[in-house]
């Protein structure tokens, strides 16, 4: 356990003069607290052992761990839920392999770490603490012993993936996808996060949605200061439940389901001045029901909005899906399905092969995608309704 300086500058010592690929692992505190940032990462390196670094403790202060690692290969699980809190902390891989991911490739349905584990390396790892609160201080000694598994068999897991790659001439595939998981920019904010609300679907007027979105923000002002998850604060459920009965006053409001509790009586000021402000909203600034997109429309819309495009990417789907099939890829690692519908709704001009290779490339299709994908899905695009 690394939890103060002279302890990570031993830890950085020994990964430095380790050697091969260091399994990288990381525990977050979702569900309970807002940010997403690391409360445990886990290290491993032959001839280094396994390291537990508490950032908490370090007080986010890495610096001796990030010059051991420096142009070293990571493997990680799921490299995309773990890199951005590892970011932060300015950790961040010059090489990846992400077994998940190498996983899908090489064809295995079920990918989980567990499931790789015991299939390829015979071995069946503890369970029991992936969706503990991991700010908890002091961390558990069973805790801190699952967290360590997550990276005891992780580069025995990716030499055995790697060689069934290669067997199955994929190895190049999967290189391009891991420096495409390293390099990936963060994911930009929503525009509208409100709208994601569970049970929003039972609001019908743009004065509720109103109501839904001042209480979304409160809540998430809240949460924020506290660090708490936002669903802690105050359930979805009881935002849509506000908007809907749009109580007249505090007293009313605090006779709802969930805002009868302690801490939600303590806060109903708040929550009932955001429900003040929604109806105070002149109605030029309340929002608009039907969500804003800055893509094609949901493809239950097509055949009604475009049929020429429904017919398009139902070709498209059938084409992709054979190709991925032949190769036994899961159809959404051969093209992005985002990718795919915005392709099927506004194709490039140019329908030739080279001209649907240009427009995939440019929205971010790897080379191996578009040896396999470029020319099914020319011809998917110049289909016609009949």
């Amino acid at each position: 356990m690394v939890a103060d300086a002279p302890s990570l500058e031993r830890a950085a010592k020994a990964l430095a003069s380790a050697t091969g690929p260091v399994a990288v692992d990381t525990e977050r505190a979702s569900g309970y607290r807002y940010s997403q940032r690391a409360y445990l990462v886990q290290l491993r390196r032959a001839g280094a052992g396994t390291v537990l670094v508490d950032p908490i403790a370090l007080g986010g202060r890495l610096d001796p761990l990030v010059a051991a690692l420096d142009g070293t290969e990571w493997v990680l699980h799921a490299a995309s839920q773990d890199l951005p809190c590892l970011a932060e902390l300015g950790l961040r891989p010059a090489v990846l392999f992400d077994t998940e991911l190498a996983g899908r490739l090489a064809g295995f349905e079920r990918v989980a770490l567990g499931t790789l584990v015991e299939r390829l390396l015979g071995y069946r790892l503890e369970k029991g603490h992936g969706s503990a609160d991991w700010s908890r201080r002091p961390l558990p000694a069973d805790w801190l012993n699952y967290a360590a598994l997550d990276v005891e068999l992780l580069v025995e897991l990716r030499d055995v993936l790697e060689r069934e790659l290669d067997r199955q001439g994929k190895l190049g595939w999967a290189l391009e996808e891991f420096e495409a998981a390293r390099t990936a920019p963060l994911p930009r904010p929503r525009a509208e996060p409100w709208r994601r609300t569970s049970g929003i679907h039972r609001i019908r007027s743009p004065r509720q949605l109103a109501a839904v979105r001042s209480l979304w923000e409160t809540r998430d002002t809240v949460a924020r200061t506290r660090d708490i998850a936002p669903g802690r604060v105050l359930p979805d459920s009881a935002l849509v439940e506000a908007a809907v009965r749009n109580p007249p006053d505090e007293a009313t409001l605090s006779g709802l389901p969930v805002f009868r509790g302690r801490a939600q009586r303590r806060m109903v000021g708040e929550w009932f001045g955001a429900l003040q402000r929604a109806a105070a909203l002149p109605k030029a600034e309340l929002p608009d029901p039907a969500q804003q997109h800055d893509g094609p429309p949901p493809p239950n819309r097509w055949a009604d909005k475009d049929p020429a495009a429904a017919v398009r990417l139902a070709a498209a789907r059938t084409a992709l899906t054979a190709v991925a099939e032949a190769n036994t890829l899961p159809v959404e690692n051969l093209l992005l399905p985002d990718l795919v519908r915005r392709t099927c709704w506004q194709p490039p001009a140019d329908l030739s092969v080279e001209g649907v290779t240009a427009a995939l490339r440019e929205g971010g299709a790897r080379s191996w995608q578009l040896g396999l994908t470029a020319e099914a899905l020319a011809k998917a695009l110049a289909t016609r309704p009949e």
